[in-house]
């Protein structure tokens, strides 16, 4: 309930590039005014900080394997007070009503959610999908004022090809004011320039300075990610003093028990730390995704709304209280929203497998006791993967994995086709010793995608997930096997947010020293090895995918 009060405050007047001890008044949710102390030299060490909230640019919600409203109770005990959230996660489940069931979740809870229309459901026409939202239903979205952009456009060949399906949901968005986000990994030079001048405003899959220095040029908003499983601060921090009007940061997909811990602020903090200019970061992280997007968010003006938060100093970034239309709605690391009810919907109709149905059969006449095969390769805190030709042995006809080459079974099965038969490759990277992950968090389409050691173990972690209708599954030994159920269109828990990054961290755990994957976060990357769009080797519910050629491959 908003009520009239007084802050003691040091404000941070970022346009301005001061900081100065002040009264800070708001009345009627919006900030009245902000009132110098006489006499004051500068901040008064003893007063914590105001600034505007921060803001996370670019996030799938449905990635935390939260709704919105839990999200947000995570998110607003860190000072993030608003989010430019793509829902295309749940809309390739579930279509329109995927996006309208975030409106609706959302609309429970204060935080500042902007959402957007999925431009690329499915991503691709190289895998199954459990909906298609079409131009129209774009324009159907664009109706509504909350939806305030065109999501990521990752059909960047259909971009730079001028495919007319694309083109025109690039011009109704530019038709009913909307930005346009981009996608487009690894792209330079010409084909940068000419992917962005088809209207498209941002980028938040740059990994290197260059890219992004090529994207900038082109006239582009270059996205700095820091994500739970792609992490690119690293390589992209060292643009922020010369294109901070031009940057902001997000997470893109973050995991709960990451966002249990910290959000944007530990990117400021870093940032800082860094030695970079506090005005430039915090430009970065408040003000300029309110600006690009045309968000309702107060930056700490008179007259704006009474969005805001209260950090103990510039250096830690403590965040002490964070207020939205001048309601304290966080404090001292705690949310003081209340739970708000989750109703479950979905679209689930895979089949238990058997372990035979994995098998990776060669012609009968391959006398040779191995052969070469086309081999996923995987990166820690990346999304790209590469192609590496591998020599894999032979039994009997089939295909092994080869641990000592670090090299397992990958599966996708289409979870909205029963009876569908699974996809089988081969990866390398996530170095489990034993047994098998599995999920219905699978980008775009999210079908169930597994990893494992052997093709018992590959079944029984499907079999969980199926059996659950969607969840994280990990298992190891007969007597091993944990399960997150994810009843939310087999993306989202309906429980609330601390006991979801409770229940995942103990599946990352075992993942990582019961099973051994040495991965950051396994369950996050085994997500994105069904995402066609981002290259080089993939692989979908119909097979292998070269994501350079944009075609399936063979077994050459």
């Amino acid at each position: 309930m908003q009520s009239d009060f007084v802050l003691a405050v040091n404000v941070v007047d970022i346009p301005a590039r001061a900081i100065f001890s002040a009264q800070l008044r708001v009345a009627a949710g919006r900030v009245a005014a902000i009132e110098p102390v006489t006499g004051a030299s500068g901040p008064d060490p003893a007063l914590p900080y105001a600034l505007p909230g921060f803001v996370d640019a670019h996030v799938h919600v449905e990635s935390s394997l939260l709704v919105p409203s839990e999200f947000a109770r995570l998110a607003l005990a860190h000072g993030t007070v608003a989010t430019v959230s793509d829902p295309h996660e749940i809309g390739n489940v579930l279509g329109v009503a995927g996006v309208q069931y975030m409106l609706d979740n959302a609309a429970q809870v204060p935080f500042k959610f902007c959402f957007g229309a999925p431009s690329c459901v499915p991503a691709t026409p190289f895998e199954t999908a459990g909906a298609e939202i079409t131009a129209s239903d774009i324009e159907t979205l664009f109706q509504n004022p909350k939806i305030g952009y065109l999501a990521e456009m990752m059909n960047w060949p259909g971009v730079l090809n001028r495919n007319p399906g694309v083109l025109e949901k690039i011009e109704l968005a530019h038709h009913y004011g909307r930005p346009v986000d981009g996608h487009a990994p690894g792209l330079q030079g010409e084909d940068a320039a000419r992917y962005a001048s088809a209207g498209i405003s941002t980028d938040h899959e740059c990994f290197t300075a260059i890219e992004a220095r090529d994207k900038l040029a082109a006239g582009m908003k270059i996205l700095i990610r820091e994500g739970s499983a792609a992490r690119n601060f690293d390589a992209l921090i060292e643009l922020l003093p010369h294109h901070y009007e031009n940057l902001m940061f997000c997470s893109d997909d973050k995991h709960p028990d990451t966002l249990l811990l910290g959000h944007l602020n530990q990117l400021v903090q870093r940032a800082v730390a860094l030695g970079y200019s506090v005005f430039d970061v915090l430009q970065v992280a408040c003000l300029n995704p309110v600006a690009h997007y045309k968000l309702p968010v107060g930056q700490l003006r008179v007259g704006d709304p009474a969005d805001f938060i209260l950090v103990n100093n510039l250096t830690d970034f403590q965040v002490k209280q964070t207020y939205l239309d001048g309601v304290l709605v966080a404090e001292n690391g705690q949310c003081l929203l209340p739970p708000a009810p989750v109703a479950v919907v979905n679209n689930f109709h895979a089949q238990p497998i058997k372990a035979a149905a994995l098998a990776v059969q060669v012609s009968a006449n391959t006398p040779q006791p191995t052969i070469t095969y086309p081999v996923i390769e995987c990166f820690d805190g990346q999304l790209i993967t590469a192609r590496r030709n591998l020599p894999l042995p032979l039994a009997h006809g089939l295909v092994q994995p080869d641990p000592a080459q670090d090299v397992l079974k990958l599966v996708v099965l289409n979870r909205y086709e029963p009876g569908a038969p699974p996809a089988v490759a081969f990866i390398k990277g996530f170095g489990l010793r034993r047994g098998a992950l599995a999920s219905s968090v699978g980008h775009d389409s999210h079908n169930i995608t597994a990893v494992g050691y052997d093709d018992e173990s590959l079944a029984r972690a499907i079999n969980l997930v199926v059996a659950a209708q969607g969840g994280l599954a990990a298992v190891g030994t007969a007597a091993e096997a944990h399960l997150l159920p994810l009843p939310v269109a087999g993306l989202m828990s309906d429980r609330p947010g601390p006991e979801v990054a409770a229940a995942y961290s103990a599946l990352d755990t075992f993942a990582k020293t019961q099973l051994g994957s040495g991965l950051q976060a396994p369950f996050m990357t085994l997500s994105f090895m069904a995402l066609l769009v981002i290259p080089s080797l993939k692989l979908s519910d119909k097979g292998l995918f070269d994501g350079e050629k944009f075609e399936f491959i063979g077994n050459e």
